[in-house]
């Protein structure tokens, strides 16, 4: 592979896993948006997927245990190396009613993530990678998962606002999902095949303007 081709990880849940609300299977390739952002950057950038269901940002799951995303960030991150930029899209599932965490909290221990990210050296040459903190969009109609995600709705209409100020704070680049796309009515925190294609396309343009 050529030295000019750049590499983009993408750290995150269910959502970078590509969860198919519709037949809670994953979707194929091509429709995640990891795919459609790999489609969109072509020959010149690698896409590498990290995602996994229930992923937490900073927490441990007492039902689901392997899901603290702080746990599991370095060993991905130094797996990968070099890249040259690195996508963080976690938070959605610390919103569960279990955890008892504030939209505040769980913008910092994203922010938190994003900083241990940018300190690596894991970029080309040694040097470090650029960070991309983006803010999972507000959960919608919440179906059978009423109850786990009980007071999810109003917490995550206010992450957009967190993750910005942690991205200031942390010097990192940031993106707010919600701005293009929307959760599912089907469970509503899952993205249909549509919304996978449209963040695809929009975090191709932000990563191109950010490493060009």
């Amino acid at each position: 592979m050529s030295s000019a081709v750049k590499t983009i990880v993408c750290f995150g849940d269910s959502n970078t896993w590509g969860y198919d609300p519709e037949t809670n299977a994953r979707f194929s390739p091509d429709r995640r948006w990891t795919g459609v952002l790999q489609a969109t950057l072509g020959t010149g950038y690698r896409v590498i997927e990290g995602g996994l269901n229930g992923r937490t940002t900073t927490v441990d799951d007492p039902i689901y245990p392997d899901r603290n995303g702080r746990d599991y960030l370095p060993p991905c991150l130094e797996s990968h190396a070099p890249f040259d930029l690195v996508t963080i899209m976690l938070g959605t599932n610390d919103l569960k009613e279990r955890f008892h965490r504030s939209a505040s909290d769980i913008a910092e221990s994203a922010g938190i993530l994003a900083d241990f990210a940018k300190r690596t050296p894991f970029g080309p040459n040694g040097t470090s990678p650029q960070v991309l903190l983006i803010s999972p969009p507000p959960v919608t109609l919440l179906t059978e998962l009423d109850e786990m995600f009980a007071g999810s709705v109003e917490k995550s209409r206010r992450f957009a606002h967190f993750y910005a100020g942690r991205a200031e704070r942390y010097g990192v680049h940031f993106f707010d999902a919600g701005s293009v796309i929307r959760c599912s009515d089907l469970d509503g925190i899952h993205f249909e095949a549509a919304e996978h294609d449209t963040l695809g396309r929009a975090i191709a343009e932000k990563i191109k303007s950010i490493l060009s």
